[in-house]
């Protein structure tokens, strides 16, 4: 499968117009649609966007990364906890949790930008730290969640809204479309099973994996939704990749 994959400059780009995104859309949220339960089931809308703007503080600042390590690792312990980063992510909701609707629009709006200046700032040796991501990813560098990984949680996310509210997802080919095609090639190398794939929508594309694979079609943003686990998946589509 021949897929051109994101190159640091453009992840730069598409890190910068998905924080925008992301705060465009909390800004236009009604009071009712902040409190509507998600498919990540422990978190409804607004603690979705305190989770987005708690990593934002950690991306932008080593200090407050190390704070949110130091004590939300600990966390693990207190809560249903799958993966290290839950208590990350636990911590980054319950510091925020005093914000109005208002002020948290306002910090996210902000903490984009600083996140990607802070992202791109790290230096080259940090880069290569190996991390656990567990399965199916296994230990990647540091520069797998810099240039790709937060970008695609703030993405998943902004479906994660969109889907519970309702709200359609402004989706555009030289933005979510290649956010697709790049996981989709990573996806196709993680299982290595043939597959031929029709992704349909703005964000969509066709793509094959080898010889005489499963047939595959399918909406895009349903087949993400798939891949992290939103959404049940058979065939070749129960094969995960978190986002």
């Amino acid at each position: 499968m021949a897929t051109d994959r994101i190159d640091r400059p453009e992840a730069r780009r598409l890190a910068e117009d998905e924080f925008q995104r992301f705060a465009e859309l909390t800004a236009a949220l009604t009071p009712e649609e902040w409190a509507m339960p998600t498919d990540c089931t422990a978190w409804d809308v607004r603690q979705i966007a305190l989770h987005v703007l708690g990593s934002a503080d950690a991306q932008a600042s080593v200090g407050e990364f190390a704070h949110q390590l130091r004590r939300g690792l600990p966390l693990n312990k207190q809560i249903d906890s799958h993966h290290w980063v839950d208590g990350l992510n636990e911590l980054q909701v319950r510091e925020r949790e005093h914000l109005s609707n208002a002020e948290l629009v306002g910090q996210l709006k902000t903490a984009g930008p600083k996140a990607v200046k802070g992202r791109w700032g790290t230096p080259a040796p940090m880069r290569l730290t190996p991390l656990p991501f567990g399965p199916p990813i296994g230990w990647r560098p540091l520069k797998y969640l810099l240039d790709v990984g937060f970008t695609r949680d703030v993405w998943c996310h902004r479906i994660d809204i969109c889907h519970a509210t309702g709200r359609p997802m402004d989706l555009k080919p030289d933005h979510d479309g290649r956010l697709v095609a790049d996981i989709v090639a990573e996806w196709a190398q993680l299982h290595g099973q043939p597959f031929d794939l029709v992704l349909d929508g703005p964000a969509g594309g066709t793509f094959r994996n080898g010889r005489d694979g499963e047939h595959v079609e399918i909406d895009a943003i349903d087949f993400i939704r798939t891949l992290a686990s939103r959404r049940p998946g058979s065939g070749v589509l129960s094969n995960p990749l978190p986002l």
